[in-house]
């Protein structure tokens, strides 16, 4: 486990080195998509995932779909959050890690969904040129 570990309250569009620890939910659907950095069809699903501090989206890919169920502990190590159609998400990312644990996480706050928020996309201000 990492020394420092995030809470889901504290995440943002724009964290990065994401380390945490969450109780899986719920499980999505399992979908195909095509990616566009390899051109292959990928399997997605989305884990509502949660601790004390409040619940959000963990998008999962591929072989991760099957490998976690409803009620398992997971540690994501050096994840990053970002939004998808306006909705904040965890993601694992390829530099990223998701592990089992063998802990117990017996509150959730379902009442903070991160993921339920709106968003709006931010651009970094432009210097102006004069």
């Amino acid at each position: 486990m990492s020394d420092y570990m995030t809470k889901i309250r504290d995440l943002t569009t724009y964290s990065r080195r994401v380390n945490l620890v969450a109780k899986i939910l719920e499980m999505g659907d399992v979908r195909e998509v095509s990616s566009s950095s390899d051109g292959q069809l990928h399997r997605v699903a989305e884990a509502l995932v949660g601790d004390e501090t409040g619940t959000v989206l963990l998008t999962l890919w591929d072989e991760n779909i099957d490998r976690f169920g409803v009620g398992d502990v997971v540690e994501v190590e050096n994840g990053y959050a970002g939004t998808f159609r306006g909705s904040l998400r965890l993601n694992v990312g390829k530099y990223g890690n998701i592990e089992k644990k063998n802990v117990t996480i017996e509150e959730v706050n379902t009442e903070n969904n991160l993921s339920e928020r709106e968003y709006r996309r931010q651009y970094p201000q432009r210097r102006q040129r004069f």
